[in-house]
């Protein structure tokens, strides 16, 4: 009997060493661990009147915050936020794995964020953890704000307080198992200063304004919740939503994408919503990038011009079909 519970313990020794070695080199140890999280500060961002414009800039124009955080009138032309509703968040449209709320984030102390420090807005925004120390669905793009500079963050929570404070109770998003685990992983803290983006080169800042524009994450298909980085800015990640069921366009410099932009006709289609004829479908954030400088509209498609060019054939007009290139099923897909 001795020899039997020997190898039995031997064997579940080896059993264990195995899964722990099989979740080390996995999902990792945050989705039991938690999220890596700093401690909160109690900094204050002074409210000068550079910090409102730069955030009213930000949020507004850049971000595109307010459109994700408002309701938004789907049948009227661009489907724009509900003026009476800016900020005040909402349940986010979509196929997603459980319910998503991007919650209020006007000064509202009941149902906003009225009574969040300086310090929890900024580490929700660039990394992740919201202000009760849940871990944010990664659809709040926080990977990309993480390289947003300390001046830029401070001008956003700034701007965030002088918004008009909306009463509007919304539930808490709720994500279901495994994901609301698996997320875990995927907020950083941010413990060292990030210096604001200060190089003459517009394609540098072009790829800063990408970033903070979120332009990645729905121009790049995704397999199994992650971003196909083979594929990036190329197109083929789906939306469902009350705008209809729409597939994101290849956005690179190739003939299948945007190689026959130029500067002007870029700024046109941010402003108007329009590709000469073309209506573009109300889920492409225009209204919100038509608020951008020239000069940094320019910045911008600087930046996309030095893109690797991939070859990936969208039509949003044609019925989905399969696509080996990235997968999915969209408008072209089997021309691909």
């Amino acid at each position: 009997m001795k020899r039997v519970w020997k190898y039995l313990l031997v064997g579940l020794g080896i059993l264990v060493v195995l899964l722990a070695l099989g979740i080390t080199l996995t999902v990792g140890w945050r989705p039991f661990l938690g999220p890596r999280s700093r401690p909160l500060t109690a900094r204050k961002f002074e409210p000068t009147p550079e910090r409102v414009a730069r955030g009213r800039y930000l949020v507004t124009a850049v971000m595109g915050c307010l459109d994700c955080h408002s309701e938004h009138e789907w049948k009227a032309p661009g489907g724009p936020p509900l003026e009476s509703k800016l900020g005040a968040g909402q349940p986010f449209p979509g196929d997603f794995p459980g319910t998503v709320i991007a919650p209020n984030i006007t000064p509202d102390r009941e149902t906003g964020a009225g009574n969040w420090s300086d310090d929890q807005l900024a580490r929700a925004i660039r990394e992740g953890i919201s202000h009760d120390g849940r871990t944010l669905f990664p659809l709040m793009p926080y990977e990309n704000f993480r390289s947003m500079s300390d001046e830029d963050l401070a001008s956003v929570v700034v701007y965030m307080r002088t918004l008009p404070a909306v009463r509007n109770p919304l539930p808490r998003t709720e994500i279901i198992f495994p994901v609301k685990y698996l997320i875990r992983s995927v907020p950083e803290p941010v413990t060292s200063p990030v210096a604001a983006q200060s190089s003459p080169d517009p394609v540098q800042r072009g790829e800063y304004l990408v970033r903070m524009g979120s332009c990645t994450g729905c121009h790049t298909p995704q397999e199994r919740g992650q971003l196909n980085t083979s594929l990036a800015f190329a197109g083929g990640f789906e939306f469902k939503g009350p705008y209809g069921t729409v597939t994101s366009a290849n956005i690179t410099p190739d003939p299948s994408g945007i190689s026959y932009y130029d500067d002007n006709l870029f700024i046109s289609v941010m402003r108007t919503g329009k590709v000469r004829a073309r209506v573009l479908n109300p889920l492409m954030p225009w209204a919100v990038y038509r608020g951008m400088t020239d000069d940094d509209l320019k910045a911008l498609f600087a930046y996309l011009r030095t893109l690797k060019p991939i070859h990936h054939r969208m039509d949003n007009t044609e019925p989905p079909m399969a696509c080996k290139l990235c997968r999915g099923r969209h408008g072209a897909g089997d021309q691909n």
